[in-house]
């Protein structure tokens, strides 16, 4: 193993947005009125919009053509963007900052792997606009987690293989697409007991130090 770069997801590694995809959504079921709960909720880490949609739909009796979908999504997500306006750079912990910065001094090209449409806005609001290298989300790319596509950009615009890179994921999905696409990954949370997983993590704290031994 020699690392080069790291692709982190960034919903629940880089920061928490869990919250207000939670409150969006929330309001969407509510008017359709499907129940929507927390555990719900965990199901679409890592998945992508029209693919969470279906998920919260599979408890719905009626159906919905494909531009009926379309407009959930984007009322959705409007929804979401505005909610998402109360970030700050608070938003970005300690740890994760320290480790970051740790990285870069490492020398390591750093990447945003992320389904979600809202990475570059995200980042801006948490202080880290224009902190990584590349930036590669779900307005670029055709298919969501576990597919690795998303993963295989970030990398191919890094410039390196996806042997020589490492993915850090919270989520089922990001771990399996890491996988699919030869990554090595790294699991935070609920991710680092899942198959396939190569470092698991307690924290972002321990990651200079793993990826250090691995270059």
């Amino acid at each position: 193993m020699s690392l080069n770069a790291v692709i982190f997801d960034l919903d629940g590694v880089i920061c928490s947005t869990d919250r207000f995809h939670f409150l969006a959504w929330k309001e969407l079921a509510g008017q359709l009125g499907v129940p929507f709960s927390e555990a719900l909720n965990d199901r679409l880490r890592g998945v992508g919009r029209a693919e969470s949609l279906e998920l919260i739909l599979a408890g719905c009796s009626r159906s919905f053509t494909p531009a009926q979908k379309a407009a959930m999504c984007e009322q959705k997500n409007l929804r979401y963007r505005q909610l998402l306006c109360q970030m700050s750079p608070a938003d970005l912990t300690a740890e994760a900052r320290s480790a970051l910065l740790a990285l870069r001094r490492g020398g390591l090209l750093l990447a945003v792997g992320s389904s979600s449409r809202n990475a570059p806005f995200i980042l801006e609001r948490i202080g880290l606009g224009g902190f990584f290298q590349v930036v590669a989300d779900g307005s670029q790319i055709a298919r969501s987690k576990p597919d690795p596509e998303v993963f295989l950009l970030a990398a191919k615009r890094l410039g390196q293989a996806p042997q020589r890179c490492l993915v850090v994921e919270d989520a089922a999905a990001g771990i399996q697409a890491a996988k699919a696409g030869g990554f090595w990954a790294a699991g935070l949370g609920a991710a680092a007991s899942c198959p396939g997983v190569d470092f698991p993590l307690r924290s972002l704290a321990q990651l200079p130090a793993l990826c250090a031994a691995n270059r």
